[in-house]
């Protein structure tokens, strides 16, 4: 009885040991991420990231370099911080100009690092959550979450700035995924999309081979009536980095399962330029090409079959972590083969294909992932319904807010979401959004729960919004924005003992003024005579290159 005794007392002393305490506990080191705990860590809280992998910055610094400003001028705070310091490592000062909106993976992981050394934030690499039973309620509080290593984390306030919103899913918080009706919000961008232009088969291509077989990359299910819910999710993919710098360059890589077969609408596709165009396309009418320092660029997805893998993100919001992982690495392999194929299948133009062995991947960047990003462009996974959720209307008509914490100003833009077989027999994508906004007000209910729900949870990721609202807030200085309010948030309810749903917003808003945060924009004169000179001497499109 005594040994039996003596073993439950080292056992209740190692659960306390395991067990680690601290104020603000961030789960997720996105971008989002790194500024709720640098946030939360200069206003005095014991702050500690858990990143269930091994970088930080999210698609900030996996491979998203081009960033998605909109309206530079709204971009405060925290954000235009970071924007700033990466632009000190440039000396960007030396053209009066100091914040650089472009960058290099490996510079801005490496300011972020430093931003959260400074600040005192606790980092740790490889914790992810428990798939099951990882976060321990208490009525509407969260009280501890546990990482698959067993270690337990205790706070008063938690945050879930991850893309896909484990931590907020398993503390039962409501959320949804996919796209809402027309009829739900009266928002008259939502549901699916009748026929758009942009990123679309511009020639005819069947859908089916000589024998009626469907090809691949194409889904045999309707499309749906436009207008209606459903629970397919837009189009991920990896934003690449690529050098044309011959001596930093690695050639495409060839994925292990490559089959020229998965590509054979891309070929009927360029067959189909030649042949309509009288000319092969040029590499950035397949990949968007955008410059970034030192010889290299970010690639995204551009035209109709390009590197988004449209129609397989439909699992990724509800899946298990085995299943997650064996997207991930079906989109790495679509990735690789797409690039593979171009710079190496004999059906690719022979002027295209020299323009595409051209570039390749850089040797000094993501050194341990064999130079391919970190990062998975999960554009959109779960989204939370809070008390109050953000809709096109807050976007277009309704753009001011009483609990403003900052401004978001990218269009509404949603990639195509599935690749089917229209009415005639063809290739066709649907789902495709990109609508201009004004700059808008983004309120502080955003990011928190119902109050009934969960009272010490934020959520400045995968916040309360529509899908047609979720695809103009998703960038990521937005998310970074969000992430400032949140660390502020978190240490006023703390210093208050209130939840979070009772934040003064006043305090809040001050303090974020402060810090640079920006609540109002106004077009100035400057502004304008800018839009007129880049009107004026905007370069001319090369005969061989149309600029849709």
């Amino acid at each position: 009885m005594r040994s039996l005794s003596l073993l439950a007392a080292l056992l209740c002393a190692a659960a306390l040991q395991a067990q680690e305490s601290f104020d603000l506990v961030v789960y997720g080191a996105t971008a989002g991420g790194v500024m709720t705990s640098v946030s939360g860590a200069r206003h005095g809280l014991k702050t500690v990231l858990l990143e269930p992998g091994r970088h930080v910055g999210g698609m900030a610094t996996g491979g998203l370099s081009r960033t998605d400003v909109g309206t530079r001028e709204v971009i405060g705070g925290l954000a235009l911080e970071f924007y700033f310091l990466v632009g000190e490592r440039y000396e960007m000062r030396r053209f009066n100009n100091p914040v650089a909106w472009f960058y290099e993976p490996k510079t801005g992981e490496a300011v972020m690092i430093d931003m959260l050394q400074k600040a005192g934030v606790t980092l740790l690499l490889n914790h992810r959550l428990k798939e099951s039973d990882g976060v321990v309620k208490r009525g509407p509080r969260v009280e501890e979450v546990i990482t698959t290593d067993g270690r337990r984390f205790r706070a008063g306030i938690f945050a879930d700035c991850t893309y896909e919103g484990d931590l907020m899913a398993q503390a039962k918080v409501s959320y949804t995924w996919g796209r809402e009706s027309v009829a739900q919000y009266g928002e008259s961008l939502a549901g699916v999309r009748d026929r758009t232009p942009f990123h679309q088969f511009k020639f005819n291509i069947p859908a089916r081979d000589s024998a009626g077989k469907l090809l691949p990359e194409i889904s045999g299910a309707p499309r749906g009536e436009p207008g209606a819910a459903d629970k397919r999710v837009q189009a991920y993919n990896f934003r690449i980095i690529a050098t044309d710098d011959p001596a930093n360059r690695v050639p495409w890589p060839k994925p292990a399962d490559y089959s020229p077969s998965r590509y054979e609408l891309l070929a009927r596709y360029l067959d189909a330029f030649v042949k309509n165009t009288g000319r092969p396309p040029v590499f950035h009418e397949l990949t968007l090409i955008a410059r970034i320092p030192n010889h290299k660029a970010d690639f995204n997805n551009n035209g109709p079959f390009s590197t988004d893998y449209i129609g397989k993100s439909y699992d990724y919001p509800e899946g298990s972590y085995r299943r997650r992982a064996e997207i991930w690495q079906d989109h790495e392999n679509y990735v690789k083969g797409f690039y593979y194929f171009l710079a190496n299948d004999p059906r690719v133009p022979k002027p295209l294909q020299q323009e595409v062995r051209s570039w390749g991947l850089p040797k000094d960047e993501y050194a341990d992932t064999g130079h391919w990003p970190h990062q998975l462009y999960v554009r959109e996974a779960r989204r939370m319904v809070g008390e109050y959720v953000v809709i096109q209307k807050d976007l277009q008509t309704d753009r001011s807010k009483p609990d403003v914490i900052g401004m978001g100003s990218y269009n509404s833009d949603s990639h195509n979401v599935q690749r089917f077989v229209n009415v005639e027999g063809f290739a066709e994508n649907e789902g495709d959004m990109q609508v201009p906004v004004q700059p808008y007000q983004i309120p502080y209910r955003v990011m928190t729960p119902k109050a009934g729900e969960a009272e010490n949870l934020l959520v400045p990721v995968c916040f309360s919004a529509s899908h047609v609202a979720y695809s103009s807030l998703r960038m990521e200085p937005q998310y970074m924005i969000i992430g400032h309010a949140a660390g502020v948030a978190a240490a006023l309810a703390l210093q208050a003992k209130v939840p979070v749903q009772q934040v003064e917003i006043h305090a809040l808003q001050d303090t974020l003024r402060k810090e640079g945060a920006v609540f109002e924009y106004a077009p100035n004169q400057q502004m304008q005579s800018f839009g007129i000179l880049r009107r004026k001497y905007a370069p001319a499109p090369p005969a061989r290159f149309n600029w849709e």
